[in-house]
């Protein structure tokens, strides 16, 4: 590889390529299958690849929306939410759910997907889904630029009080990601990944880290 050979660009002015390679650097990415309700008790079911967890104790997760839309919209007045995980079996319904539709049109019913009540909050998780987790908002907050200036952007951040797991995927006590084929983002226009058993491969971790996964020095 050459270290001095590199497409330089300043996202403010633009990256000269055909397709913004922002999002297909910073892949793949767990998909935000959010469930949601708005203050009336209408249902929302929307997919974000902006995605991920952020704390272990308590457990939160988040994502974040380009813009004001329902979901940002029904989390704010009820202040809960269900993150459904999304497999290579449900990808093409998941694909239904993130067309924009009439108003009043459930995307549970337009992706024929089965809404399951929930044990801890009033929203439902996608039935078929082979993991969910229940979520309480902690926090929704307008994204700002380098500036300090507001953008369009909103990010959403709750706590999990709740997890399914499809019995199926743990093995010997341990949940298995790659039983469950789930699929991820991976940039451009419609790039996803699946994950399989034969793609993973396990790292040993530095002699000190209590936990395999990274969390800085």
């Amino acid at each position: 590889m050459d270290l001095t050979d590199f497409h330089y660009y300043e996202p403010s002015k633009g990256h000269g390529l055909r397709h913004n390679p922002f999002n297909a650097i910073v892949a793949p990415r767990p998909i935000g299958w959010i469930s949601s309700r708005n203050a009336t008790g209408q249902l929302n079911l929307a997919p974000y690849s902006f995605f991920n967890a952020f704390l272990y104790d308590p457990p939160i997760i988040g994502f974040s929306s380009i813009s004001w839309k329902d979901t940002v919209k029904n989390v704010s007045e009820t202040r809960e939410f269900v993150w459904n995980l999304v497999t290579m079996d449900l990808g093409e319904r998941m694909n239904v759910t993130a067309a924009p539709l009439d108003h009043g049109v459930s995307e549970f019913e337009a992706a024929g997907l089965t809404p399951i009540p929930g044990r801890h909050v009033a929203v439902p998780r996608v039935g078929e889904s082979r993991a969910a987790m229940e979520c309480k908002v902690t926090e929704v907050s307008q994204l700002t630029n380098a500036r300090g200036e507001k953008v369009e952007g909103w990010f959403v951040l709750g706590e999990v009080v709740a997890v399914y797991i499809d019995k199926s995927l743990i093995e010997d006590g341990v949940y298995n990601t790659a039983l469950a084929r789930p699929i991820l983002r991976a940039g451009r226009g419609g790039d996803y990944l699946e994950v399989r058993t034969e793609n993973m491969f396990e790292m040993t971790r530095p002699p000190g880290s209590s936990k395999p996964e990274f969390h800085g020095t």
